[in-house]
């Protein structure tokens, strides 16, 4: 067994140190200048979100880059819903969606860029957001910058409307600025590929025209687009300075649904890109790095967690042939809480660094940071559960997260949070 656990933790440090050797050299992309004076089109998948709706529709209102009202479309699924006559209020655009073939978030992406593109319109660039989006009143001149320069894909930065709510949240919101403040941003550095994470982000006009739609309906359709993103070469662009909060779940039910959906939803994605992915590594272009780092993925950590089972597992055995045996248990005890505390410690350090690089973003309270410093390895080593409960459940399906009307007092005091 040690054999086994030696080589599993020796590839899973060839992986991460190859892959970190690779994103040093960087991706060979060419960024070509867009238009200075862009027309965007702003997509808001919304069945049922009347709680939450107009508090995203007042921060697209005060942009300090004009969005025009029109140019504001909102997708819902029925004439019925409430939301509707809060977006037509607004002076912006309901389209009630026609065709359930994918009754997900990517259908109604989908169905909502067909319809634009069957009334002849061109945008340069569709931005997505989710409903209960609250955006910093600068997040499209920030972005404006990012699509002239040229870059395909612009990515906002994600944070918590409601991170002080409690542990879950707080620990929820980190999520994302791993994915974005330790990933992306340091993958940008180098020109490799990003990984798009919900919401907040544009796509070229003529990208999602090219496609005539936009057809990517797993439970996870931001990561199947990063993923098809990769296999053509799309440059793509991490905007710090362009902020947008969103609300984190506030149970322990809800945060493991969720993470589970993803777990499930990021091995369908790569099950269904995975030989395309291989073919284009094999080819060795100019974006190698960027496709050796997505082929890479989370492989490296499942090694490692499978080299750290193995060794729980071979204590437990020992711990219970000794008391079978009645010999001596306390050595086997002790070794097994050793390495559950390093384990813990590790993850604690990790999440250390992380709300140190985060200190003068994140809008979480001194108490709530320490809350979530000490639960966050917790929060972690959860997702272990939500891949069995991946594997175990075949049908899994998205759904809905109740929605905390509760607003931030931090955003408040920003004035981020438009008074209605």
């Amino acid at each position: 067994m040690m054999v086994v656990q030696m080589i599993l933790i020796i590839g899973a440090i060839f992986l991460l140190l190859r892959e970190y050797l690779l994103t040093l050299k960087g991706s060979k992309k060419k960024l070509i200048n867009n238009s200075d004076n862009p027309r965007f089109a702003v997509l808001v998948p919304a069945k049922d979100e009347s709680l939450v709706i107009e508090d995203l529709l007042n921060s697209l209102k005060e942009q300090s880059y004009k969005i025009d009202k029109q140019d504001i479309y909102v997708i819902t699924e029925s004439l019925d819903d409430p939301t509707n006559k809060i977006v037509l209020k607004h002076g912006n655009r309901v389209i009630v969606r026609r065709d359930f073939t994918y009754k997900c978030k990517g259908g109604a992406l989908d169905e909502a860029i067909k319809f634009i593109i069957s009334e002849g319109k061109h945008y340069d660039a569709y931005f997505i957001f989710d409903a209960d989006n609250i955006l910093d009143k600068d997040f499209f001149k920030e972005m404006k910058e990012s699509f002239i320069k040229g870059y395909d894909v612009g990515i906002g930065y994600r944070n918590a409307k409601n991170g002080n709510d409690n542990i879950y949240a707080a620990a929820s919101s980190l999520t994302f600025s791993m994915i974005n403040t330790l990933g992306n941003n340091f993958k940008m550095k180098h020109g490799l590929n990003l990984t798009v994470s919900g919401t907040g982000f544009y796509i070229k006009g003529d990208i999602l025209e090219n496609l005539g739609g936009y057809p990517f309906y797993s439970l996870t359709e931001d990561y199947e687009f990063s993923l098809y993103a990769v296999l053509n070469d799309l440059t793509m662009a991490y905007n710090r300075q362009a902020k947008y909060y969103d609300e984190q779940p506030v149970n322990y039910e809800t945060t493991i649904k969720q993470r589970t959906r993803w777990v499930k939803g990021y091995f369908m994605a790569r099950r269904m890109y995975y030989k395309a992915l291989i073919k284009k590594l094999l080819a060795k272009d100019g974006n190698y790095s960027s496709v050796y780092s997505t082929l890479v993925g989370v492989v490296p950590y499942i090694l490692l967690i499978l080299a750290l089972v193995l060794e729980i597992l071979k204590n437990v055995v020992m711990l219970s042939l000794a008391a079978f045996n009645d010999k001596p248990i306390g050595v086997f005890v002790n070794h097994l809480l050793f390495i559950l505390a390093f384990v813990y410690l590790v993850l604690l350090m990790f999440t250390l660094i992380l709300l140190i690089k985060e200190r003068d973003s994140l809008k979480l309270k001194s108490k709530t940071k320490i809350k979530v410093l000490f639960y966050n390895p917790v929060f972690l080593a959860e997702y272990v559960k939500c891949l069995y409960l991946a594997i175990k459940n075949k049908d899994l399906t998205w759904e809905k997260i109740p929605h905390t009307v509760k607003i931030n007092e931090e955003l408040e005091k920003e004035d981020i949070v438009l008074k209605k």
